[in-house]
């Protein structure tokens, strides 16, 4: 199966899903080239996935210039020398872990007059080689982002630990949320998105199973 018929096959088992709900496949493009997303910028997709900042904007600095609808998702681990460069160019942040983080975000977002959406992630099972903050901090973090800094918060993000039920940790970020007043759900990824939309998600982040 080539890239665009991977891609429709998972639009339609999105679709079929949905429930009346909006659901955002997020095509995770890092390590593609140019030719390879246009196959799908061509027919309307928007929303693209990058986890290395460098990478990522000699790749898609021509193409945001000449697609403005265009959304590019950063889902990676953010350093904060790399935050400038993603204020500039990113629509959206899925990794917002941390105070030092948050504020620089701030800061760089109020120098360049933007204001970008952000997921805080949510590291589950506290995992130590994962980042995230724990669930006993959240919601002061969520109060520092949101109240202290302004940020636009619109959810929470989560990768569940490999090898245990994803649905479990789903549920439970679902439930963060809930708690917390934010309605999107950044989770599910190409091994288990379709449990991801079935326990809440709003945005999905797709790679492999496209591109492969």
């Amino acid at each position: 199966m080539n890239i665009l018929s991977n891609f429709n096959l998972i639009k339609n088992e999105i679709s079929a899903l949905s429930s009346n709900k909006l659901i955002n496949l997020i095509v995770v493009s890092k390590g593609q080239s140019q030719d390879q997303i246009k196959t799908l910028i061509n027919v309307g997709h928007e929303h693209f996935g990058e986890n290395r900042v460098i990478e990522s904007i000699d790749k898609w600095h021509e193409l945001l210039q000449l697609n403005h609808n265009l959304k590019l998702h950063f889902i990676g681990k953010l350093q904060t020398n790399k935050v400038t460069q993603v204020v500039k160019y990113y629509s959206f942040v899925h990794s917002l872990d941390n105070e030092k983080l948050a504020l620089k975000i701030y800061n760089e977002e109020k120098i360049q007059n933007r204001s970008l959406k952000h997921f805080i992630q949510v590291n589950l099972a506290e995992e130590n080689q994962k980042s995230g903050i724990l669930k006993s901090n959240l919601k002061k973090f969520i109060y520092y982002c949101t109240k202290d800094l302004k940020l636009n918060i619109i959810g929470l993000m989560c990768i569940p630990p490999v090898n245990e039920d994803s649905e479990h940790y789903f549920i439970q970020l679902k439930n963060l949320a809930l708690d917390n007043n934010l309605k999107e759900l950044s989770m599910g990824m190409s091994n288990d998105y379709i449990v991801a939309i079935k326990s809440g998600a709003t945005y999905v982040r797709i790679g492999g199973k496209i591109f492969n």
